[in-house]
């Protein structure tokens, strides 16, 4: 059999001129189990890639190395799992709401004292004393019916606070009937 294409692509392959496609060509002959005596000592050179593909690091490889440099292996760490509710998830998510949420509110503050003035202060804004009409002509119809207003507070207030004071009872007195009737 006449192998001079292989020697030829030995020679291009010592001049560093095969392409890829060439040395995978010299790797697939060397490979085979009969070669001719004058390429067999090539053999060792292109097979070389194969063999050590297929040698890999044993399991035991850390403790060998540890053990030729004469440490022992360390144990190993054992870490917590931590678990993560979704409202520490959201946190940051709060925070940066809460913080534009007071820019917002400072910002809105600080324009609207640098934009008011007395002249053109709007109708929900007005702090001017003078507009304002006295109601009643006479200092003692004005009292009368200022008592007559804080009276009716009063007893709205406290019809606030006996209907307030009754609901608590009724809900004492269901509780204890729940409690007699287990």
């Amino acid at each position: 059999m006449d192998y001079k294409y292989i020697q030829q692509l030995l020679e291009r392959y010592w001049e560093c001129q095969t392409s890829i496609e060439e040395e995978e060509i010299l790797r697939a002959f060397f490979s085979q189990k009969e070669i001719p005596a004058e390429l067999a000592r090539y053999k060792s050179l292109f097979v070389y890639g194969a063999q050590q593909a297929q040698q890999h690091l044993g399991s035991d490889f850390d403790e060998r190395v540890l053990a030729a440099i004469g440490e022992e292996p360390a144990p190993a760490k054992v870490v917590p799992v931590r678990r993560i509710s979704l409202m520490r998830r959201l946190r940051p998510l709060y925070r940066a709401a809460a913080a534009v949420a007071i820019v917002t509110l400072l910002g809105t503050a600080a324009q609207h004292s640098f934009t008011s003035s007395s002249t053109s202060a709007p109708a929900g804004w007005d702090y001017n004393q003078s507009a304002y009409k006295d109601s009643y002509q006479d200092p003692q119809k004005a009292y009368e019916a200022s008592m007559k207003t804080l009276e009716m507070f009063k007893q709205g207030a406290q019809t606030a606070v006996n209907d307030s004071a009754n609901h608590a009872a009724d809900g004492t007195e269901k509780a204890n009937t729940r409690v007699n009737k287990e």
